[in-house]
């Protein structure tokens, strides 16, 4: 895959847009400080052309249904922006009627809670459960955000929804800067079992040794997940901006292109767009 080349149907299927604010934004630590400033549509078109992707799903980063209405508002002036993955309250009395709401517009395709900073029994509490299973009807899709500690519960969660269609983002956020392997891969074979979980590979470089990483720091991961979910589960996020906090969005894209370059161009094709096409309904 070439970089400068636009690989047809290619995505990112995971990238945030913020107007910057200190305190909405507080989790954007003094190690990221790079990133405390706006990332807009206008930054990231030029960047994914530069990179050979062709289109993106903008993913919340804040808990609010403004957000998913900001997302919406930056998806219909830029059709590079082919989904968007939302927050509602799942929890809610009234879910049912906001995602009535949400289903007429197109471009929302799931939705996400930043589960990483919850405890892990919050994503089986009885009114989050309802709510997960109440997205099925609607077509939405659900992104689970978690660090390892939390892949048992999401097992339980995965284990009560066979029908529903999970992705697990950053592939689970494993302690690649330690080294560390064996329970987080135990943990992923297990949920990995469920044909209706897929697997984001992104996010990595800012779970790694943010100013020393190196490509084989990846590959232990990455042959994991590729073996664990196969090729038709897994899709290429960048992550961007956090990303950028770690390195450029080429040094992030350039990890999976070196990995799956001995790959058929159809399993490329699959990794770098097709999945992510098809797991969020784009068109």
């Amino acid at each position: 895959m070439n970089s400068t080349t636009i690989l047809q149907g290619s995505i990112d299927a995971h990238q945030h847009f913020w107007h910057y604010d200190p305190v909405q934004h507080s989790w954007i630590n003094d190690e990221m400080a790079g990133i405390r400033k706006d990332f807009m549509p206008a930054d990231l078109e030029p960047v994914l052309q530069a990179n050979g992707i062709e289109g993106c799903v903008a993913v919340q980063a804040d808990q609010t249904e403004k957000e998913t209405d900001f997302l919406l508002q930056l998806s219909a002036g830029n059709n590079f922006i082919k989904g968007i993955v939302g927050w509602i309250d799942l929890r809610s009395a009234k879910l049912e009627e906001r995602l009535e709401y949400y289903a007429a517009y197109k471009k929302i395709k799931g939705f996400r809670h930043i589960l990483q900073g919850e405890e892990p029994s919050f994503m089986l509490q009885p009114a989050f459960t309802r709510g997960i299973g109440l997205l099925q009807q609607y077509q939405f899709t659900y992104d689970i955000l978690v660090y390892p500690k939390h892949l048992p519960a999401s097992l339980q969660l995965v284990q009560k929804f066979p029908n529903q269609s999970f992705v697990i983002d950053h592939i689970a956020k494993p302690f690649i800067k330690d080294g560390l392997i064996d329970e987080w891969k135990k943990d992923m074979a297990a949920i990995a079992a469920y044909p209706n979980v897929h697997c984001k590979i992104s996010g990595m470089v800012t779970e790694a040794n943010m100013r020393k990483w190196k490509q084989a720091d990846f590959e232990p991961y990455l042959d994991a997940v590729t073996e664990l979910f196969g090729i038709n589960r897994i899709m290429y996020g960048s992550d961007w901006p956090v990303c950028l906090a770690a390195g450029s969005y080429e040094s992030v894209i350039n990890i999976v292109k070196k990995y799956f370059a001995v790959f058929s161009d159809h399993e490329q094709q699959l990794f770098f767009g097709r999945n992510a096409a098809t797991f969020y309904h784009l068109t």
